[in-house]
């Protein structure tokens, strides 16, 4: 290992050396612990009595060689420290743990399992300008194992069980919520105890694998949700691991986070090796395509405080990590779930950014969700809550998120937050979800939302998949399929989401009427979007398309007579998806291949009350007038 990198936080391959390193049956197990005053090996392999560990190096490093190691045997390290306090912890780079609430290291063979996912990896992308539609999930509760005393099914079981499902449902990637061990389910693994283990509730490393190699072969990206702020406080992890704050700040100020956390200590160039290799050894050793990183807000500031200032080490450690990252995994997608107003997140680092691909949209999250909870009385007033997000849109490459945070902790699921009746909450979410597929910018929901659920995200509990029965509930589910197939199909509603010549408002001062229209390219091709969020219905509504009939004359001389016969070029606006369409529980029925004319410039519709249609505009080739 490069020690000097190690101090310096400047590697990114620490975990090949740290931890246990099994080759065939020997094994070479080493801990960082400075402030010591010596450790002793315990585990399986030695009936849990003390091998003493010897100092390398510097005397920082702790290690121990033995034979007869075989992978899953449990071990743990005896740290004795210099208040003359003792305590087992497990191993900070080890591969795997038991099952919460034991908390012994696994010993694992990291190249045990061969990937089939070539062609996958070959021609992945970062999706900048392709579509990228995200299914977010907790991999304990989409589906719960009736035979398992906690309801979870393993890694493989579900990978067998959601690819098909993400594939109907028209999903490209998934995104999993953290899967490092952690102790505690309600923490939904944000409060890590084995960075470099996967939860041991769903499997083992191979079944992890697994997981995402037949997601690759399925044409499925998979991203892990990374946790580079805080950790556990249990006393057996990385708290007070050497007796002193070694991955933690000193300063019980800073130390401890909103969340009752500890803060890793970004400073510190051994905390940086740290945090870094655990995010390259998801990259490289399981194939992941991305990481959702979180709360990077307290990252920036110093507790997510603005007012405290930015962290200058923890921002110059995001720009190395990032960089390291998109340089080594060019086609790896690195998200920033950030709230904040900090200037340059998805900036190249050269360029003075971050470095990170996209960006969460808070913002349009938060006024859109309060859009849709307004009485329809009150949408005009606060018609512009919906225009806003395009005046800022550009500073960044944002994504579209409606993740897990929003149908928690009281807050409602995305469809119970519609204002009004059980009734008049399914045509507003449907056009709010069309709303959000034809807006720029990559797409997240989180599982459940294709279902309309009622009721919040519960760890515990599986989706409600009985809810199905009810029709209204049937025909969302139904709507979903199809619009997001919808968006998959057509590149104009991505391919350019960072060009400022893929969006244009066709209307957005309809205050009084509530409508709102506008036009997504990808430069060959137009779809255009418009939405009626009042509560009434709307005929005869001029939609200003902007395509005139084109009238071309291709003289021809007929034979024995010398006159000419033109041809006109009619445009027309053909429907891809209606939100109030009777097949997904609206009141319009509409023909199979319903169109609009265009005249002079116009196409008129009728909108019915919170509704939302997506057409794409056609040519075809008429007789003109002479």
């Amino acid at each position: 290992m490069d020690y000097y990198g190690f101090y310096t936080g400047k590697i990114f391959d620490a975990y090949k050396y740290l931890g246990c390193q099994l080759t065939g049956d020997k094994a070479v197990f080493t801990v960082f612990a400075p402030a010591a005053r010596r450790i002793s090996l315990i585990g399986e392999f030695n009936n849990w009595t003390e091998t003493p560990m010897k100092q390398i190096y510097n005397g920082q490093f702790w290690q121990a060689e033995l034979d007869g190691i075989k992978d899953g045997m449990l071990y743990k390290y005896k740290i004795y420290k210099s208040d003359g306090s003792v305590m087992d912890h497990c191993d900070p780079y080890g591969y795997g743990m038991e099952l919460r609430p034991q908390s012994a290291s696994v010993v694992r063979d990291l190249h045990s399992y061969r990937f089939h996912d070539e062609k996958w990896m070959k021609k992945r992308t970062d999706c900048k300008n392709s579509p990228l539609n995200i299914y977010e999930m907790h991999l304990g509760s989409w589906r719960q194992n009736k035979e398992d005393e906690y309801g979870w099914y393993t890694y493989a079981e579900t990978a067998d069980m959601l690819i098909p499902y993400l594939k109907e449902y028209g999903y490209n990637y998934v995104e999993v919520l953290p899967v490092s061990e952690h102790p505690s389910d309600e923490s939904w693994g944000y409060q890590g105890t084995g960075y470099y283990s996967p939860t041991s509730r769903y499997g083992t490393m191979n079944d992890l694998k697994y997981f995402i190699d037949q997601c690759h072969q399925n044409e499925i990206g998979v991203i892990l949700d990374f946790v580079p702020v805080h950790f556990a406080v249990d006393d057996y992890a990385l708290s007070n691991f050497d007796g002193t704050q070694l991955y933690e700040y000193p300063n019980c100020d800073i130390g401890y986070s909103s969340w009752g956390s500890k803060n890793f200590n970004h400073s510190r160039g051994e905390v940086q090796s740290f945090l870094q290799s655990n995010a390259n050894y998801w990259l490289a050793e399981y194939h992941f395509d991305g990481l959702r990183m979180d709360a990077i807000n307290n990252i920036i500031y110093w507790q997510g405080e603005p007012q405290r200032g930015i962290n200058v080490n923890a921002t110059e450690f995001l720009k190395n990590m990032n960089r390291y990252i998109k340089q080594t995994y060019p086609s790896v997608i690195l998200a920033a779930e950030d709230s904040s107003s900090y200037v340059g997140v998805t900036k190249k680092v050269e360029e003075g950014g971050l470095g990170f691909d996209y960006k969460w949209d808070m913002g349009w999250m938060n006024d859109t969700l309060e859009y849709f909870r307004t009485d329809p009385l009150y949408r005009g007033r606060d018609y512009h809550k919906l225009t806003f997000s395009m005046q800022y849109y550009y500073d960044e490459h944002f994504l579209l998120p409606l993740s897990h945070d929003e149908v928690v902790h009281g807050k409602a699921t995305i469809t119970q937050k519609m204002h009004g009746e059980y009734e008049d909450k399914f045509p507003q979410a449907r056009a709010l979800y069309l709303y959000m597929m034809a807006h720029p910018g990559k797409k997240l929901n989180f599982m459940g939302t294709e279902l309309g659920m009622f009721r919040e995200w519960d760890e515990k509990r599986e989706l409600d998949w009985d809810i199905l029965k009810f029709p209204l509930h049937d025909a969302f589910h139904h709507y979903m399929k199809e619009l997001n197939t919808v968006y998959l199909e057509h590149p104009e509603l991505s391919a350019m989401d960072f060009d400022r010549t893929g969006f244009k408002w066709l209307d957005c001062h309809q205050e009084e009427k509530v409508i709102y229209a506008f036009e997504r390219t990808d430069g060959k091709e137009k779809v255009i979007a418009v939405f009626n969020f009042s509560g009434e219905d709307i005929a005869g509504y001029e939609l200003p398309v902007g395509e005139e009939t084109e009238l071309t004359q291709k003289k021809r001389t007929i034979a024995g007579n010398g006159l000419s016969k033109g041809k006109e070029t009619q445009k027309s606006l053909h429907l891809l998806i209606a939100s109030d369409a009777d097949r997904f529980g609206g009141t319009t029925s509409y023909k199979k291949g319903q169109c609009w004319e265009i005249k002079e410039g116009k196409a008129v519709l009728d909108l019915p009350a919170f509704s939302g249609k997506l057409l794409t505009i056609k040519s075809s080739v008429v007789k003109a007038q002479n």
